[in-house]
């Protein structure tokens, strides 16, 4: 048990029916997960980024409610998948997207895709990089 926890004249005395009380009462509803961010300084202090990446998923939902298909809905999910992954991995989506669908036409139906994706096209990149410079 913390510190916090085991002193309870440091605790706030407020009704929980205020906004502030609520607001104190789930900060100590969470105090494990704060010590646990405060004693990590590699964990970021909001998922903003976590919220941006997903904004795309919740303006959309409406549109896809008139998804025709399950396979439609299927592969706008892999696309929005893949423009993240390429986010994630630092690459522009826009190259990325137009190197695989020039490279795409020239394989054969049973050739693999796995040097196509988003985290390869980087591995890939850097060495051709590297062997030019």
């Amino acid at each position: 048990m913390d510190t916090y926890s085991q002193q309870p004249a440091t605790r706030p005395r407020c009704a929980e029916i205020r906004a502030y009380g609520k607001a104190i009462a789930y900060t100590r509803n969470q105090w494990e997960y704060l010590i646990r961010y405060a004693s990590d300084g590699r964990a970021p202090i909001d998922n903003n980024l976590l919220e941006r990446d997903i904004r795309i998923f919740v303006t959309g939902r409406k549109g896809w409610l008139f998804s025709d298909t399950v396979a439609g809905a299927r592969a706008s999910a892999v696309i929005y998948s893949l423009v993240l992954t390429c986010r994630a991995c630092s690459v522009d989506p826009y190259d990325w997207l137009n190197h695989v669908l020039a490279e795409l036409p020239q394989r054969g139906a049973n050739d693999g895709i796995d040097d196509l994706l988003p985290f390869n096209f980087v591995r890939k990149r850097d060495s051709v990089a590297e062997n030019t410079g």
